[in-house]
């Protein structure tokens, strides 16, 4: 047997599903630098414009000063410091639980926790738009592994009725990554503690963005650590840093500390990463007019969609996915908007289903109503690219 990967990267670009790096030149901001063109960029995840915010860089500057650029070793060997164990204590305070445990990355995290949890004679019980990660480690981690139709709670309790496993874990996305919609979270709560079951839930897209705080779903819902007793967030949205994190009560992390193979077998965070999230947790604190801008340009940018008659999912989040069809409209809007001078991306399967292509456009509280007003305006001149 041979492989022959030409062929299968020939029939990518065919089919629409080739991807390639683009080179960006700047900082993450409302405006980049990309291949030499300046473009307003609604394709990024710094929700609230903290990546390049000049207290988490004089953060990040003084912590390289005092501790290097690299960590060393993992956490468990040498490589955990006193800016990583502030961070977890800091993180642990503003979620509302007793601990918190850092992870290199989101990934990681996700598939490091349920894999630690999981095994055979276990269940997993996924939703269908879970993140990647998450289903990657529903899989590796040898149990029975079960996904329900997204955020249909009707179907997910009859799967746990079903279950005779031992132990149950409900995962689901705290806001889904590609639709911009919440898990009805509530709901699956009372569930996991009709069934005896986990509910573990990656707030990657919903932290610093939702609750009157920033704490995300779980302050969104009110749900302490007993209705949510797996909590994972990322530090590279809405803190604008880099990294991942679970909170959870002291027993969960100790566990994780000695289980979690991502976690034991991997190097950890620079220690300036963890300084500069620090600051950017601070500021994140503070952003209530940060929040309220976002929510007032999803809201205009969703009535002005609407009028233009776009194919906007229902989405309340700074995810605002405007729905395509095929790979090659989805393409072709993307590269027309660039033209234009807009950076948005064009996400194809496997990112979602066949048939379901679409721009991904984000807004940051960077963004003004000048900037949504020229998207606005860029896309009504799409309109005639391509049929579903």
């Amino acid at each position: 047997m041979s492989f022959n990967l030409a062929a299968e990267l020939q029939q990518k670009k065919t089919d629409g599903l080739y991807r390639q790096r683009r080179t960006l030149g700047s900082a993450q901001g409302a405006r980049v630098q990309m291949d030499g063109r300046e473009l307003l960029n609604f394709c990024s995840n710094d929700y609230l414009g903290l990546a390049n915010h000049p207290d988490a860089v004089a953060a990040f500057q003084a912590a390289a000063g005092k501790y290097g650029v690299g960590s060393g070793a993992s956490h468990l060997v040498c490589g955990h410091s006193s800016e990583h164990h502030a961070l977890e204590e800091e993180l642990a305070e503003f979620t509302g639980r007793e601990r918190v445990l850092l992870f290199s990355t989101g990934y990681m995290a996700n598939t490091g926790i349920v894999q630690a949890l999981l095994g055979r004679g276990d269940a997993v019980f996924e939703d269908r738009l879970n993140h990647a990660s998450l289903i990657d480690g529903g899989l590796a981690s040898g149990a029975q592994f079960q996904r329900y139709r997204h955020n249909d709670v009707a179907h997910l309790h009859e799967c746990l009725e079903n279950s005779g496993a031992r132990k149950k874990l409900i995962v689901t996305d705290g806001v889904f990554s590609m639709d911009g919609d919440v898990a009805p979270l509530p709901d699956l709560a009372r569930l996991a503690q009709q069934h005896d079951a986990w509910l573990m839930v990656d707030d990657a897209h919903g932290f610093g963005v939702l609750g009157s705080h920033g704490g995300g779903v779980a302050e969104h819902f009110s749900l302490g650590a007993a209705q949510l007793p797996v909590l994972m967030g990322t530090l590279g949205k809405s803190v604008g840093t880099f990294g991942a994190f679970v909170a959870g009560d002291a027993t969960l992390i100790e566990y994780l500390i000695n289980t979690a193979r991502p976690y034991i077998f991997t190097t950890a965070l620079p220690p300036a990463i963890a300084a500069a999230s620090r600051a950017s947790l601070k500021l994140l604190r503070e952003a209530g007019p940060r929040r309220e801008k976002l929510t007032k340009l999803v809201a205009y940018f969703r009535r002005e969609a609407a009028v233009l008659g776009l194919d906007v999912l229902p989405s309340t989040t700074p995810i605002q996915p405007v729905l395509l069809g095929s790979n090659a409209r989805a393409l072709d809007w993307s590269a027309a908007l660039e033209a234009k001078g807009f950076l948005v991306g064009a996400i194809r399967p496997p990112t979602v289903a066949v048939g379901a292509a679409r721009l991904r456009i984000t807004f940051s509280a960077a963004h003004d109503l000048a900037d949504v007003d020229s998207l606005l305006q860029a896309l009504a001149d799409c309109r005639h690219l391509g049929t579903p």
